[in-house]
């Protein structure tokens, strides 16, 4: 999860997808992280298929086995530490199920339970997404209109990212030089 999971797996992938479904509730004290020296994009539930078209494109362009990580980035909570954010999982989920879709297989149990997690609450991801603590701490903040601009069909870019451009043929996709992790 978070900078843990990417500092893990960045070696090892050729693309990492930080799956963000929310908002940070503090970027104050998150940790601003050069991704750069990585293939690293940023998924939403927006538009977590153009994700997938993205990821499918590269893997035909490479012409061989193309390993993806897709990371939940997490959130904080007061007292500093990582907390386990169901928003971001089921953005995890429905990357992982959208490139089971166009024949890209997940190799391991979690991968696995996140797609199933996000094929199996598909009909209430709306409500699950607003009900999260995120959301209900977002809102208690003034930010509602943030947590309703999530759940809808607009692509959007994580708060704390910068981008750099990708090719005309990934609409919507563009690739993150840094990533704002929860602290």
């Amino acid at each position: 999860m978070g900078l843990a999971g990417f500092q893990a797996l960045a070696a090892t992938a050729d693309v990492i997808v930080l799956a963000d479904g929310l908002p940070a509730t503090d970027l104050a004290s998150a940790v601003s992280t050069s991704v750069d020296a990585h293939q690293v994009i940023a998924a939403n539930l927006a538009n977590s298929a153009s994700v997938a078209e993205w990821v499918l494109a590269r893997q035909a362009e490479k012409g061989d086995r193309f390993a993806v990580a897709v990371i939940a980035v997490g959130e904080q909570r007061a007292d500093g530490s990582s907390r386990f954010a169901v928003e971001d999982l089921l953005v995890a989920g429905a990357v992982i199920d959208a490139l089971a879709v166009r024949g890209i297989d997940h190799c391991s149990p979690e991968a696995a339970a996140a797609a199933a997690g996000f094929a199996g609450l598909r009909q209430a991801v709306r409500h699950l997404v607003t009900a999260s603590e995120t959301a209900q701490e977002l809102s208690r903040c003034g930010r509602q209109a943030e947590v309703r601009a999530a759940v809808p069909a607009a692509v959007s870019t994580p708060a704390g990212a910068s981008m750099t451009d990708v090719p005309a043929s990934s609409p919507g996709i563009s690739r993150l030089r840094e990533f704002a992790f929860p602290a």
